[in-house]
């Protein structure tokens, strides 16, 4: 599709690009003092995702999924995904209201960071060509590093962003000597070049070909496995969720892993088109899914086992958060048209459960100024409906009914069941072994609430902030779409189709 003709095709881009721009511009040129500063410019980063939202509903179909020389692509799974994106961005923006874990005088710029982190995730889930998944990447790198050291209180936000830089640095580079084997072995860029490529090329009718190849894939899994935190490549991520600020890191467990995850669904399906169709049947694509399928057993069992050790609650959602990568990699292997609805199921309400256990995280540390779990005894006395909204969101995380983590998880687990097959049948055992581990480590949070009682002279947990609010708010989808999952259902059937 010419470039004059893709142009509305990326509008909820350009409102983000020039909502970005213009609070950078009005922070350098106006400098506006006291209630502009605090509440105009966080209206304004809405506002322009607000935009960005009502354009992605309005955009017009097309037959042609590919525009701008085939470095984007839009079909359901992409615009779903950039939906999750921005609607995540602007609940980090509600959350970012009066944390004191960002610097009064730099809350304009993190709005702009913000702002423009969601236009490389909508860049990033749209991607069908390996530059631009590589320049969406560092479009969202970039920020998230900055991001994640602007907490000034002290050195662990500084140490978790520095710490960030080095390990996606190294994926980078380690992805992109990947892009350039496959470019190499290949001759193209376009996933749907390779795809043809690999479907019709004799460089696989060789050993050297098939192992370059492979060699290949598992340097460009190095990549996407950082950017979804998966297991072996997750360590970064305990120590950047504890430092960086919790309403960043509410948006990096969220944001980045849905457009990782549609960049991975996106990169096999433009490689083997059969994966798309007839997954049972995607023989050639043997090597890709082993590796998926290996490395989601290990991470969802490495994320639970790691999470049962730990005492402060940003430390136990990362690991939580690595584990539930895991989970939404059975979808990723399952393919066919149920396994990319599966993941977008769980992205929906991953989004609402996990951006409202860092909610109640946040608003507890305004109180407490502590992320250890200590903090939280006796919590459902002195604040009952912000302890009540936490037991919500860890019963959905572990997938108990009448939760919408259990309605996800469900649907993650019927999509390898429906497969068939001895190895994705044994996959779904593992994902449903491993909810029960993690059972114990949210139970610990949910007996320190309920069941103990706080040491000494508790700090009073105030419910008057965005966070606390925010929480609560969560808390009612995360329930009734548990009960009511009619909505999910459309979310499957609307998002399961690529390119």
């Amino acid at each position: 599709m010419p470039t004059l003709e893709s142009l509305p095709h990326v509008l909820p881009e350009v409102a983000l690009a020039v909502t970005a721009a213009a609070l950078f511009v009005l922070e350098a040129l106006w400098q506006p003092r006291g209630r502009a500063r605090r509440v105009g410019f966080p209206l304004l980063a809405l506002g322009g995702l607000l935009a960005a939202l009502l354009f992605l509903v309005a955009s017009p179909s097309s037959a042609e999924p590919r525009f701008f020389g085939g470095l984007l692509t839009q079909d359901p799974f992409s615009t779903f995904v950039r939906g999750v994106a921005i609607v995540a961005t602007a609940l980090a923006v509600g959350l970012a209201l009066g944390s004191p874990s960002l610097p009064s005088n730099r809350r304009v710029e993190y709005h702009g960071l913000l702002v423009l982190l969601a236009l490389g995730m909508c860049l990033l889930s749209s991607a069908g060509h390996l530059l631009m998944i590589y320049v969406a990447i560092e479009i969202v790198s970039l920020t998230s590093y900055l991001l994640a050291g602007f907490d000034d209180r002290g050195g662990r936000s500084a140490e978790a962003g520095l710490k960030y830089v080095l390990f996606g640095g190294v994926a980078s580079g380690v992805m992109l000597f990947g892009f350039s084997l496959l470019f190499g072995l290949f001759g193209d860029l376009s996933l749907s070049g390779l795809g043809q490529a690999l479907a019709h090329s004799t460089t696989l009718s060789t050993g050297a070909g098939r192992w370059a190849t492979l060699l290949a894939l598992v340097f460009v899994l190095a990549g996407l496995g950082f950017k979804i935190a998966a297991v072996p490549f997750h360590m970064w991520c305990p120590d950047v969720y504890e430092g960086a600020p919790t309403p960043f890191t509410a948006l990096l467990s969220v944001g980045p892993k849905a457009a990782g995850f549609a960049v991975l669904l996106r990169f096999g399906t433009g490689l083997w088109p059969e994966l798309a169709t007839d997954a049972a049947a995607a023989t050639s694509a043997l090597p890709w899914l082993l590796l998926l399928g290996v490395m989601s057993t290990v991470t969802m069992t490495v994320g639970n086992l790691a999470a049962i050790w730990q005492d402060n609650l940003k430390r136990l959602l990362a690991y939580s958060s690595i584990a539930h990568a895991g989970y939404m990699l059975m979808g990723v292997v399952a393919g066919g048209r149920e396994g990319p609805g599966a993941v977008a199921v769980y992205l929906a309400v991953y989004l609402i459960m996990n951006i409202g256990a860092f909610a109640v995280v946040s608003a507890v540390d305004r109180s407490a100024h502590s992320e250890d779990i200590g903090v939280y005894h006796g919590l459902g006395r002195r604040a009952p409906l912000l302890a009540l909204a936490m037991a919500v969101f860890l019963l959905s995380l572990t997938g108990l009914p009448p939760t919408a983590g259990f309605v996800g998880k469900l649907y993650l687990f019927a999509s390898l069941i429906h497969h068939g097959g001895f190895w994705y049948v044994l996959l779904a055992v593992v994902g449903v072994l491993n909810s029960v581990v993690s059972l114990y480590f949210y139970a610990r949070v949910l007996r320190a609430m309920f069941l103990e009682s706080a040491a000494g002279e508790p700090a009073p947990v105030s419910l008057a902030n965005s966070a606390a609010a925010l929480a609560v708010v969560l808390a009612v989808p995360t329930l009734a779409l548990g009960i009511f999952w009619q909505p999910l259902a459309a979310i499957a059937n609307f998002s399961g189709s690529l390119f």
